[in-house]
């Protein structure tokens, strides 16, 4: 019999109930030799809180957290029945791989949001460019009987994205759909991928260099995982090879970008905006120098939210685990 535990923590949207969720991770209980116990977290635990929480006979974890912090040697050694960790997210950080392969463990993330991800980089970018809500307040709080002369004017500036560059880092499926909506707008688009991609489906796009990708953008969109080799990856020289003018968006990890030297460039106008849905401490910092800045448009963490995203990314957690069980495991993200 396999033993599993699911995380799982406050819902953190206004749409879904608790009992939504559970109700969804229930359906793991159709899995054949399966039983499994529910561990509730207010927050991120300690290591040695969620080692604790974890039953020494447990063979499977869903829901869990992809961070070094929580999975190591003692943590394995503590665990030795433990065969698979199912996380719920697109993005991870970096573990001991080889370590997990060692003690014969599966590592899956799942990819549940590659649409509503890459729906809210652009959501950050059109309010950038045309700012609606601001337009609607402006509309709906000025006494037009006086002055009537200046409706048909814009409050704020207005930027068009049509014929601009879009610049893709990271050409996984949330950076591919960006890049697709993009398209769709009329840019031309163009993306960095440290393995590069093939295919015809790729064939609207053209993938160069990162520092020809920052160089050509108007816009860069970031998507890539957070590890050793992309911690800091838009660094103070890294924007000073970007576009002048250019916007950034990032939806991906607050630890991509030196928010110091971001905030430098938007406060200099080297670039124009940030979109962030990420930041590097979350919740931010008082003293988080990009906070006082109007050019940065930043947002709680939310990009993936939608209630049919969260209800997809549960039942995609469980099709993994069955693929698992069945021999034939998918989303992999420790293989060789």
């Amino acid at each position: 019999m396999n033993k599993v535990i699911v995380i799982y923590g406050n819902p953190g949207s206004v749409d879904i109930t608790l009992e939504e969720v559970l109700t969804e991770w229930q359906k793991i209980s159709l899995l054949p030799d399966v039983t499994y116990e529910l561990r509730h977290f207010d927050s991120f635990p300690t290591p040695e809180v969620f080692s604790a929480a974890m039953d020494k006979d447990v063979t499977a974890i869903l829901g869990a957290w992809i961070t070094d912090g929580l999975f190591n040697q003692a943590f394995y050694d503590s665990h030795p029945r433990l065969r698979y960790i199912g996380g719920l997210a697109h993005g991870y950080q970096e573990l001991d791989w080889q370590l997990s392969r060692d003690r014969g463990i599966v590592i899956t993330n799942t990819t549940y949001g590659e649409h509503t991800i890459a729906e809210y980089a652009f959501a950050l970018l059109l309010e950038i460019c045309k700012q609606p809500a601001f337009c609607s307040h402006h509309l709906k709080t000025t006494d037009w009987s006086q002055k009537a002369h200046k409706y048909m004017r814009a409050p704020v500036r207005q930027l068009e994205l049509y014929q601009k560059t879009f610049g893709v880092v990271g050409l996984g499926s949330i950076g591919f759909h960006a890049a697709r909506i993009a398209q769709a707008f009329g840019m031309r688009v163009v993306a960095y991928n440290r393995s590069p991609k093939s295919g015809a489906e790729f064939d609207f796009l053209e993938q160069l260099p990162l520092d020809e990708v920052l160089a050509q953008s108007d816009v860069v969109s970031l998507h890539v995982a957070l590890n050793d080799q992309t911690r800091g990856l838009i660094s103070r020289e890294a924007i000073a090879r970007m576009k002048d003018g250019a916007i950034l968006i990032n939806t991906a990890r607050g630890a991509l970008v030196d928010e110091d030297a971001l905030a430098d460039a938007l406060r200099s106008g080297k670039l124009t905006a940030a979109g962030l849905d990420v930041l590097t401490n979350e919740p931010p910092k008082a003293d988080n120098p990009l906070l006082p800045l109007e050019n940065a448009l930043i947002t709680p963490h939310i990009a993936w939210m939608p209630k049919t995203c969260r209800m997809r990314q549960i039942s995609m957690a469980i099709d993994n685990y069955a693929a698992f069980l069945r021999g034939s495991p998918v989303s992999v993200i420790n293989r060789r």
